[in-house]
């Protein structure tokens, strides 16, 4: 039951004295308010502090207390992203409205850190954080690829030890990943199933990645309480899987945005509204550059599209997620493409809002939290229009509050921020690259690996990661033309699933600074060697995942191109690294390079 404004006041006078005194109270009135699951045309929020103290104020307004005017915007519950990797950029989200992310795998210490600032409520400038921690996987499965040694695990009989030990670094919940693809490893429907009940035993949800129909649907019958994704192929009886969800109480996080970099999707640009794009610099804008897919593919998105749409009809709750920390996505500005996605896929605008507040908060167990209603937490949104009829109306945001505190100053220093490094990179600014007449940068002699710019040439391993691999560089004999070649010894070895040794090319004059290489086409070289298939990797500025394509040396000298644009998810425009790798099969390789050239036509 609402309190009388009399309690109110009563309650605002009794806080007085705490740390959140009533001079600090703040008051939208008259506003639109969509408090997680409903809409009022005009209501009035008072909050103080942290906590919500009304969520339908009447009367004179508290002495001292900030009035906001709410004439035609809406107030929604801070934004809850249901599905991100929150390795970096944790400054972004509460810029956008994201208050609350629920992470799906991270670095145990990054999590550790984060529970301990929201147990000292100092964590105001970023957002809150629930996470699975480490997820559960198979050796040289997915999540093992990102060169972080991370435990995993191999049969159902490991299965409590390994939920115990999550739990025992802070886990929230436990996340599985159950499918492989890609050359990965998969655990086992024992394992998964063995791993669930580990969890429920200790009281802690259990969520599955899947990456088809048939592997949703076994987790689903094993006791899954939700899938953290959909999948791109089409789906044989999305009714019948939504059906089966509903059946067992699941629900389902169709994370679009980084289905949509699969599918090469670029039909709704976030940085062409320059009130989003003003609030990345361009380390930030490059991830939502890059797509995993270079050729759009549409049709990808049909199966997760009906497989929404059909969860919707049955009642499954559906969450909004974006996988952000992939290419194609931004942690809290790739929300407003989900609620857009969420639409586009059947939801109504309100249950869009819902799918990023409320239910988040209500499945994950988040406390009070993705609601506006009193004893809430004062996480809120302030937008112009009304989300509920446009869900655009998410990105003309006004002001964000994370426990009580506007962010308008982190928002404005941000902005002013980018601005800054905008104009220090305007044309003028800086000496712009410049290609030799020919194109090429290896310019090897018996005494140096020389290029024409940047940092140049140098051995490259997976010592970083925790590999053991290694490489030697040898100058070989010139060939008729006069050019030296570079012979390649690497051995590669086991412990990673993406172990590899080679040869890096750094473009900036600092390592992994980036260069803007969009008037280069193609790279070309020359190899030969043992016969073995190698790869060519670039990385981007703000991408953890390199794109590659393969090329073979064989004994003859062989001349091999490869288009930018075909290296999935490299924004060709922030550059940080070429490389010719061998791996990640364990192995002794030799290959020998020459003649390689960045070509504008």
């Amino acid at each position: 039951m609402k309190p009388t404004v009399l309690n109110t006041l009563l309650l605002c006078a009794g806080l007085a004295a705490s740390s959140f005194a009533s001079a600090t109270a703040t008051l939208v009135k008259d506003v639109r308010v969509f408090d997680g699951k409903a809409v009022h045309e005009r209501r009035s929020v008072l909050f103080d502090g942290a906590t919500i103290l009304d969520a339908d104020f009447r009367g004179a307004p508290p002495q001292g207390a900030r009035i906001v005017d709410g004439a035609g915007r809406t107030l929604l519950p801070g934004l809850i992203d249901a599905h991100t990797h929150t390795f970096r950029w944790q400054e972004l989200p509460v810029l956008f409205g994201v208050t609350t992310q629920i992470d799906m795998f991270t670095d145990v210490g990054l999590m550790k850190q984060a529970k301990q600032e929201m147990a000292q409520g100092s964590r105001h400038d970023h957002a809150d954080l629930f996470s699975a921690g480490t997820l559960v996987t198979a050796p040289n499965g997915h999540g093992t690829q990102f060169g972080v040694p991370i435990p995993t695990i191999t049969g159902p009989e490991q299965a409590q030890a390994f939920v115990d030990a999550r739990i025992a670094e802070g886990s929230d919940f436990i996340k599985i990943v159950m499918g492989g693809g890609y050359g990965m490893q998969s655990i086992s429907l024992a394992t998964a199933r063995a791993v669930i009940d580990a969890a429920h035993l200790r009281g802690k949800l259990a969520v599955v990645h899947i990456g088809n129909e048939q592997d949703a649907r076994a987790v689903l019958e094993a006791g899954a309480d939700g899938l953290v994704h959909l999948f791109p192929a089409a789906s044989g009886d999305a009714e019948g899987l939504a059906r089966l969800a509903r059946s067992k109480g699941a629900f389902v996080i169709p994370t679009f945005a980084v289905l949509e970099s699969m599918a090469g999707w670029r039909g709704d640009d976030l940085l062409a509204n320059p009130a989003l794009a003003g609030l990345l610099d361009k380390d930030a804008q490059a991830p939502l550059k890059t797509r995993y897919g270079n050729k759009e593919r549409a049709e990808l998105l049909a199966a997760p599209k009906a497989v929404t749409a059909a969860l919707v009809k049955a009642g499954v709750p559906v969450l909004a997620g974006t996988d952000a920390g992939n290419p194609g996505t931004q942690y809290g500005v790739s929300m407003h493409r989900e609620l857009k996605a969420l639409v586009d896929a059947g939801l109504t605008p309100a249950q869009a809002l819902a799918a990023a507040t409320s239910v988040p908060a209500q499945v994950f167990k988040l406390g009070k939290r993705g609601r506006i209603e009193q004893g809430y937490k004062a996480d809120l949104l302030l937008v112009e229009g009304n989300p509920t009829a446009d869900i655009l109306a998410t990105r003309r945001i006004v002001e964000v509050w994370k426990d009580g505190d506007s962010a308008n100053g982190l928002r404005e220093g941000q902005r002013q921020r980018v601005a800054k490094a905008a104009q220090a990179t305007q044309p003028g600014s800086a000496k712009a690259l410049a290609l030799p007449a020919d194109g090429r940068i290896s310019q090897f002699s018996t005494q140096r690996l020389a290029s024409p710019f940047g940092m140049g040439w140098s051995a490259s391993t997976d010592s970083f990661a925790g590999g053991k691999s290694t490489v030697t560089l040898n100058p070989g004999q010139p060939l008729a033309d006069g050019q030296v070649p570079l012979a390649i010894d690497a051995k590669v070895m086991p412990g990673l699933p993406f172990a590899w040794a080679g040869l890096a090319f750094m473009p900036g004059t600092q390592p992994m600074e980036s260069v803007d290489f969009s008037t280069v086409k193609m790279v070309r070289f020359k190899v030969r060697g043992d016969g073995k298939t190698y790869q060519m990797i670039a990385m981007s500025q703000g991408v953890q995942i390199p794109g590659a394509q393969s090329f073979t040396a064989g004994p003859e000298w062989t001349e091999v191109t490869v288009p930018l644009r075909e290296l999935k998810g490299i924004d060709p425009a922030t550059l940080t690294m070429l490389g010719f790798n061998a791996g990640p099969k364990p192995g002794d390789y030799r290959f020998e390079i020459v003649d390689v050239r960045l070509l504008t036509e």
